[in-house]
């Protein structure tokens, strides 16, 4: 399955390698660049001042360093409130062991005003029904090591418009061929709670995805397969159908595809 990099990376085996240096400004550092790395970098320029940027619950942070937290797990527990198998795949590439419990909620009757309102409200609804079922069960005060509590909530926007899970074949076509040969964002948020001390840090980020055309053969092996109804706009980027066709992803592909491992690590140090 063809994995997704950031634009950076897509452009560092070209002829172009591009840098991030500070608040975002990007410095060529090397000439000689062919027409695609030329469009690439004008998508750079173009999208990198506005997004990629985190929300917390507390304040708006722009994303600085790349190191990440190290934090001693040894004795933490780990539950990730999601049945997505991408999110799964990426907490266990982080090396975390974890179990899995769903919040089972009405998503539908959570709205909100921005689509970072919405990822940020439902993320937050999601740990609230595990925390409370979990304390039905007694399981709150079974274990006095710290668990951790991962939620985590993702929509697409496309101009202007939030779009979540399609819930037709006619939605789901209308959704990706709208993609075709343009762009959309993708918003998606972190929440990490402290089961044992209450503490509750979140977060979100957004990435922008440009898509090539995409063929009608490929949206109808994509409708046929029903992954698209699976994910936030019908996007699943890591599907080796759809891969070939995303042009450059300005942002984190983690946040793309559901959990930002950066942004994952940063809360999780936050609330120990």
């Amino acid at each position: 399955m063809m994995g997704l990099t950031s634009l950076t990376t897509m452009l560092r085996p070209r002829i172009v390698s591009v840098a991030i240096v500070s608040k975002w400004s990007l410095k060529e550092r090397e000439m000689g660049m062919c027409k695609s790395s030329f469009k690439l970098l004008h998508l750079a320029y173009k999208v990198a001042n506005l997004q990629c940027r985190y929300g917390s619950t507390d304040s708006i942070h722009t994303q600085g360093s790349s190191e990440h937290n190290h934090v001693n797990f040894e004795t933490m527990k780990i539950i990730l409130g999601s049945s997505s198998m991408a999110r799964k795949r990426i907490l266990s590439e982080m090396g975390y062991e974890f179990s899995i419990m769903t919040a089972d909620i009405d998503e539908k009757s959570i709205r909100k005003d921005t689509p970072e309102e919405l990822v940020m409200a439902l993320a937050q609804a999601k740990a609230d029904a595990i925390v409370a079922r979990l304390r039905n069960m007694g399981k709150l005060e079974e274990d006095t090591h710290a668990t951790l509590l991962i939620t985590a909530d993702t929509v697409v926007v496309y101009k202007g418009m939030v779009r979540e899970k399609p819930t037709s074949k006619e939605e789901a076509r209308y959704f990706i061929k709208g993609y075709s040969g343009s762009h959309a964002a993708v918003v998606g948020s972190v929440l990490v709670t402290n089961l044992a001390t209450g503490k509750r840090k979140g977060a979100w980020e957004r990435a922008e995805v440009y898509f090539h055309d995409i063929p009608d053969e490929i949206i109808d092996n994509l409708i046929e397969e029903r992954v698209t109804f699976n994910v936030a706009g019908g996007l699943m980027l890591e599907h080796p159908l759809t891969s070939p066709y995303v042009e450059a992803v300005v942002g984190s592909a983690d946040t793309v595809m559901g959990l930002s491992k950066a942004l994952t690590e940063k809360l999780i140090a936050e609330v120990l």
